[in-house]
């Protein structure tokens, strides 16, 4: 509670622990020399300071500054940008932490205060995300935040800094700094440079009306999600990326796809789409193993990235390696217009599903869906392998693919009742095939998010390749069934799972003809819906997740040691 402070600032931090286990001692701010009492021999504490990202190099600078004799209290990362500040204070703030950020190796976002300076807060930010807000009727108000959602309700008039930039915020005004990688000094920047942008894109999402979490909320949102998401698209057209897109286009050859967690997996379904309609090699990394691997470099790749937040750290790094082999080609498709992937690259699609607030993403997932089958279309039509009669097809169907989610939501009783059992569960198999098998992982994913529920993806193929070996009756086995050309395989690997003793819950399109029986339990969706299928069977999947962590008594919306926008490596 902020009841009888009376002051005009303040910084705090709410994070997950990376160096130091979560305790007093470890949390934020950070002093320069730790709370008095603890430390009776040191100097008094004259910095405080909130910090998100990690500092590479703190090991070297804790023993530097332990000599000079600073006493650390904490075990985190942080506590050495305070002593370093203290240490490099002459009188001025911003010229302390400009000087210390010459010093640092990693990713930081900070806001330092000194005692000395009771009016004024110094942010930095280099790898990890820093926005200034500008509020007040009279815009003498000022804050740092991660991003624009942290202040919704507070402003809506953001300034978005760059890496390298150091800002001095007062009341009433503000300077900014900046510094390019591999220079030792700081230049002025022009208030034009980092123009005021007003951002509405939050406004009334922290309202869960009937719903009793985001995430269920964020399922029900989803036909809408995709609605907004494909508003204005009458054609198949590259315009729809960037007025450059069709020249970007036409200079590639194949398609990279970097990305992590659940956009990683929609970029996999992708990779079907891309492949089997538009005919172009296509290759899906985890970003974070893409930037630290020795790769065979092409210029004429076309480099996606896709993130929620746009700001996601290794995603921005792996597209920062990519471009440093020459790969210049670069498109992005994101939730937020104004983030730094939508500013690093040539191209983008940003998706309407609107402020996603829960952990576990959902709408975020299916609209990342739709964009990627956009530019799927897109690169089939420029390669001479979409016809017209496959693009007005196609463009009927995702026209219609609001009204088909809102059907398979509708479907939500017949979960609840897998979830029930599920609860009681430890373990869980999931299996796909082809374009399906994304969606199977996807769904792993979301119940061990939320649930704490041991979840595992295999290709059904893979089944005797060794995950038969756990399957028993108290193994769970969800099986995604569309009546697509794979299905009588599937239907042979389910056979596999019974003979076992092994209890089916089959999510199957309603002309697939699978019949319930003991120990094998269908959801019948609607009938097959194409190339699109895989945006309608991962809903049955997010809301068994959903009602199962319920059961479980879990926190839905903020599962333990996760963080919405991963902006830390």
């Amino acid at each position: 509670t902020t009841e009888g402070i009376n002051s005009t600032l303040g910084i705090a931090h709410t994070r997950w622990a990376t160096h130091g286990v979560p305790a007093v001692r470890n949390a934020h701010p950070h002093f320069s020399h730790g709370p008095g009492a603890d430390a009776p021999d040191t100097k008094p504490g004259r910095v405080a300071l909130v910090h998100n990202g990690i500092i590479e190099n703190h090991e070297e600078l804790r023993r530097e500054l332990q000599a000079k004799g600073y006493v650390f209290l904490s075990q985190t990362d942080t506590e050495v940008i305070a002593h370093l500040v203290d240490h490099l204070y002459d009188g001025d703030l911003f010229a302390a932490v400009k000087a210390a950020t010459l010093r640092l190796t990693g990713a930081y976002a900070i806001a330092v205060f000194h005692r000395d300076e009771p009016q004024r807060v110094i942010g930095a930010r280099y790898g990890s995300p820093l926005i200034m807000g500008v509020g007040g009727a009279d815009a003498t108000e000022r804050f740092l935040a991660s991003d624009a959602m942290a202040l919704a309700g507070v402003t809506d008039q953001i300034v978005y800094l760059e890496e390298g930039d150091v800002v001095d915020l007062q009341p009433g005004r503000h300077w900014i700094e900046h510094r390019k990688v591999g220079e030792a000094q700081h230049s002025r920047v022009e208030p034009d440079q980092r123009p005021v942008r007003t951002v509405t894109a939050h406004s009334g999402a922290v309202e869960l009306g009937p719903y009793r979490h985001y995430m269920q909320k964020e399922i029900f949102e989803q036909p809408r999600a995709i609605a907004d998401t494909l508003e204005g698209v009458e054609a198949i057209t590259p315009t729809l990326f960037g007025d450059g897109a069709e020249a970007v286009f036409k200079q590639i050859d194949r398609v990279l796809i970097l990305a992590c967690g659940t956009s990683y997996y929609s970029g996999s379904t992708a990779k079907y789409w891309l492949e089997s309609i538009a005919k172009i090699p296509t290759q899906v990394e985890i970003a974070s193993e893409y930037r630290y691997r020795d790769s065979v470099p092409d210029p004429r790749t076309l480099i996606v990235t896709i993130s929620q937040s746009g700001e996601t750290a290794d995603t921005i790094a792996a597209l920062k390696h990519a471009r440093s082999l020459g790969m210049e080609q670069t498109l992005t498709i994101c939730n937020v217009s104004t983030s730094a992937m939508v500013r690093e690259c040539k191209l983008h699609y940003v998706t309407r599903a609107g402020a996603e607030i829960g952990v576990a993403s959902t709408k975020a997932f299916t609209t990342q869906l739709a964009a990627l089958f956009l530019l799927t279309l897109t690169l089939a039509k420029l390669r001479g392998n979409l016809s017209a009669e496959e693009e007005a097809k196609h463009l009927t169907a995702m026209r219609h693919l609001p009204a088909a989610l809102q059907a398979v939501l509708a479907l939500e009783p017949q979960v609840v009742a897998w979830a029930e059992a599920f609860a009681r569960k430890e373990n869980a198999l999931f299996l796909g095939r082809g374009l399906h098998y994304p969606i199977a992982l996807e769904g792993a994913l979301k119940l061990k998010e939320i649930s704490y529920i041991h979840a595992e993806a295999y290709p059904a193929g893979e089944l005797k390749h060794g995950p038969l070996a756990l399957v028993t009756a108290e193994m769970p086995v969800v099986t995604v069934a569309p009546n697509d050309a794979l299905l009588e395989k599937l239907k042979s690997n389910m056979q596999e799972v019974r003979a076992r003793g092994g209890e089916l819950y089959v999510c199957a399109d309603s002309d697939t003809h699978i019949q319930a029986e003991p120990g094998l339990h269908v959801i019948r969706l609607p009938e097959h819906y194409g190339a699109l299928s895989a945006i309608l069977h991962v809903v049955p999947l997010q809301l068994l997740a959903y009602h199962t962590a319920c059961a479980k008594g879990t926190d839905v919306d903020k599962p333990r040691n996760l963080a919405k926008s991963v902006t830390v490596e």
